[in-house]
């Protein structure tokens, strides 16, 4: 059984995945999410040119922690740093190649030109999105324009502090097991406070109370 590859992101309630310029800002962190754990499901992660400019423009070479980075992009010269690989092949067969290798799942970071392009050729097996309740009006949507893909619901969970849904799908056709969502931490349980019961004691007669002197 082959590596999935799995396209997980966050999106807007109206379906996009960044601001008009690139714009994450709108995302809410919530603490009930648990991105070490949500690490190491993955080895390797591939994305498009566009989303590489905006991690990087945070500063480095858009190196993850623990991953190895594909960049796949036909304008940046091909280039290796640390953790970093850009790479002007087609990205169909990088994928495929990567897909047949051992290892751990492979993460589609982005972005949505990338998505449909390996979504159309039959490669992605699943879409997992955190919807964040925020309305952009405009942004890079999820999915350009293109065929009509129906995806099997595996998992769902609602996140109660910052409002978040996290849903995630199978493609049929893709490689198993079913996805399931594993990065969000289990609710603490309160303990129950312990009450202590008062036991009433029976009424003593008075004249049991009292014992004769001899």
């Amino acid at each position: 059984m082959g590596r999935r590859l799995r396209y997980q992101v966050a999106v807007s309630l109206d379906g996009f995945i960044a601001g008009p310029n690139g714009e994450f800002d709108w995302i809410v962190m919530d603490p009930s999410i648990d991105f070490a754990a949500l690490y190491k499901e993955f080895d390797t992660a591939v994305m498009g040119r566009k989303t590489y400019e905006v991690v990087t423009a945070q500063g480095g070479h858009g190196a993850m922690p623990g991953l190895d980075v594909v960049v796949f992009s036909r304008t940046l010269p091909a280039a290796t740093y640390p953790g970093v690989r850009i790479v002007n092949d087609d990205p169909r067969k990088v994928v495929a190649a990567l897909k047949s290798k051992p290892g751990r799942d492979i993460w589609l970071y982005g972005g949505g030109a990338l998505f449909r392009l390996l979504l159309d050729a039959g490669l992605v097996d699943t879409v997992e999105v955190a919807v964040v309740p925020v309305l952009l009006g405009a942004g890079i949507p999820i999915l350009p324009a293109g065929g009509v893909t129906k995806l099997i619901l595996s998992d769902q969970k609602t996140l109660p502090a910052s409002g978040i849904v996290a849903l995630s799908y199978s493609v049929p056709g893709g490689v198993g097991p079913i996805p399931r969502i594993r990065y969000v931490k289990a609710p603490k349980v309160q303990p129950k406070k312990r009450t202590r019961s008062v036991r009433k004691r029976a009424p003593v007669r008075k004249g049991l109370q009292t014992r004769r002197r001899r």
